[in-house]
């Protein structure tokens, strides 16, 4: 499914060929994000990512940045994240060397002038406001505060306004001679395209340059934060976060909890979906996710309920995860489930972005790349007795966190709903 290549001091190319395929994608990680950072310089990784797409060597403006890529009817972005910042291109195939020149300027000869700098902290500023303003957004940023406490795992990775106004210029450009080092990014493709045609490609457009070794401070023993943080919004919905600590990224059980997950919040045929929504109507929305970093990892329920439904609302989602923790679950709604996984994975990578970022996550991130077929017999390897088992491991009473946005005078009290009833704790 893909062959792999590292570069003498350049990039780890990943590639899988898909053929029949029009369009090429391409995943650029490099291996630097938030998690690096501290108190003082927080916000630094996603301003970098912000500000070197104001201008590069060869495509010396943003609307030279844009045209290049948009210019050939094909799309691109970047994000950032704890441990990686990500760059993409999906463009025709026909294009594919224009889009890996595109992403290799963009993050190996960025102008990064002074002006833009300056004219860029605003832009990020907004950004923040947004986030805050949106109770949707800044109830998951409260959620990583209580579970992850003041870490840079707890703090909003676009940093604060007053972090981002007060970084120098001199410490961003620091950032990016010792981050955004060819050795320190892994490039994937996937597309109808040779793997030796993308290893060319990746030499020419990134060159080489040793990675400069860098490590992040260990996570805090979880749950690091207050067992309930709250903000007061005037709204007419609440919006609420409920976790417990999960599992490192690449844990014995990653995939135990994937299935896990899956029973609980994923989809509307999930438990928490007919639940709290179709059975009760006590939300509109509600799901749960999970976060997983190098050493760490928690597992989130998220719902937006009805200001005054919130003590009903908790109560409900504390029953399923009760339910899940201390009774097997059955086993025609465990093959559904694996069904469920197994296809929606087998639809996702027909698609090259999608196919891409697999790739590339993996090979970036995780300890072993696995092939579709790989994952498909991790995951029908998970067991009822492997799900009880984790479940009773993560879902404790005295572990759960809880963040929530609501309007004044609502959410008060909410320490005494944080109790999953039954089982032993």
């Amino acid at each position: 499914m893909f062959e792999r290549t590292a570069l003498p001091n350049g990039p780890r190319v990943i590639t899988s060929r898909l053929s029949g395929a029009r369009s090429v994608s391409i995943a650029a990680y490099v291996l630097a994000g938030s998690r690096l950072e501290s108190a003082q310089e927080a916000g630094a990784a996603h301003f970098m990512e912000h500000i070197t797409f104001k201008g590069t060597k060869a495509y010396p403006t943003t609307r030279a940045v844009s045209e290049a890529v948009e210019g050939i009817g094909g799309s691109f972005n970047a994000a950032t994240d704890r441990e990686s910042t990500v760059y993409w291109v999906r463009v025709p195939l026909r294009e594919a060397g224009r889009g890996m020149d595109v992403v290799g300027d963009l993050i190996v000869r960025p102008h990064l002038r002074s002006e833009e700098i300056e004219s860029e902290r605003d832009v990020i500023v907004e950004e923040i406001r947004s986030y805050l303003d949106d109770p949707g957004e800044h109830v998951h940023t409260l959620f990583d505060l209580a579970m992850f406490g003041d870490t840079p795992l707890g703090r909003e990775i676009a940093g604060s306004e007053e972090s981002v106004r007060a970084l120098p210029q001199e410490n961003l450009r620091a950032f990016w001679a010792a981050e955004y080092r060819p050795g320190n990014v892994v490039v994937s493709a996937a597309g109808d395209i040779s793997h030796a045609e993308v290893v060319e490609m990746v030499e020419r457009a990134f060159g080489s340059g040793a990675a400069v070794p860098r490590s992040f401070a260990p996570a805090p023993h979880l749950p690091a934060g207050d067992r309930v943080m709250s903000v007061k919004r005037d709204t007419t919905q609440a919006q609420l976060c409920i976790g417990t600590p999960g599992l490192r990224r690449d844990d014995p059980e990653a995939w135990t909890l994937e299935v896990l997950n899956a029973i609980l919040g994923d989809g509307m045929s999930s438990r928490l979906f007919q639940s709290v929504r179709e059975e009760k109507g006590l939300a509109y929305d509600v799901s749960s996710y999970t976060i997983d970093y190098a050493d760490t990892g928690a597992f989130v329920v998220s719902a937006g309920v009805d200001p005054d439904k919130i003590a009903p609302a908790v109560g409900a989602i504390m029953e399923e995860l009760g339910h899940v923790r201390d009774e097997a679950v059955p086993a025609d709604e465990l093959a559904r489930i694996k069904r469920y996984l197994g296809g929606r994975l087998e639809l996702r990578m027909e698609e090259t972005r999608n196919l891409a970022s697999w790739l590339g996550g993996q090979e970036a991130l995780h300890e072993k790349v696995l092939d579709l077929d790989e994952a498909l017999a991790e995951l029908n390897a998970v067991t009822s007795d492997a799900i009880l088992v984790l479940a009773r491991r993560l879902f404790r009473t005295d572990d759960l966190r809880m963040a929530v946005v609501a309007p004044p005078r609502r959410g008060r009290k909410l320490d005494s709903l944080l109790k999953i009833p039954g089982g032993a704790e």
